[in-house]
């Protein structure tokens, strides 16, 4: 897999499945490599009890964000949508998962000082809600 060139981004994305699915790593990468990818697109994946699991090498070229692959690092947390209907975005994570991502974007922050943290949804032309709350106010309650 092709290096990344450089890091201007920490995307976090959520994996648009329902609270009950207790999915992580491996499912991603099966889900990924039916769509015909090389793998897993995401770099790390937090899983709903907030376990962190690593996905493609981090300095590799992600696949999670269509324009912005080349020169950002991606994180999903597991769930995002609502449990009677897939299509609807929600934020159902859990304390674990956001405690795990503070943990991880503080660690990503001192690897790439002067990347943006953004979500999915605040990158141009994304028609989503994913991460399915906002990147931009959940930093600001952040020390």
């Amino acid at each position: 897999m092709a290096k990344r060139s450089s890091t201007e981004l920490i995307v976090i994305h959520c994996t648009a499945t329902r609270p009950s699915q207790d999915i992580g790593r491996d499912e991603l990468d099966a889900w990924h490599r039916h769509q015909g990818w090389f793998g897993i697109g995401y770099h790390f994946v937090i899983r709903r009890d907030g376990t962190l699991e690593l996905g493609r090498d981090e300095d590799a070229t992600g696949a999670h964000a269509k324009g912005f692959n080349h020169n950002s690092v991606s994180v999903a947390l597991v769930g995002g949508s609502s449990e009677k209907n897939l299509k609807i975005a929600e934020n159902n994570f859990t304390e674990a998962q956001f405690d795990s991502l503070n943990q991880l974007v503080k660690e990503l922050q001192i690897n790439y000082p002067d990347a943006a943290i953004v979500g999915h949804r605040d990158l141009p032309d994304v028609r989503k809600e994913c991460p399915a709350f906002s990147v931009k106010d959940w930093l600001k309650n952040q020390v």
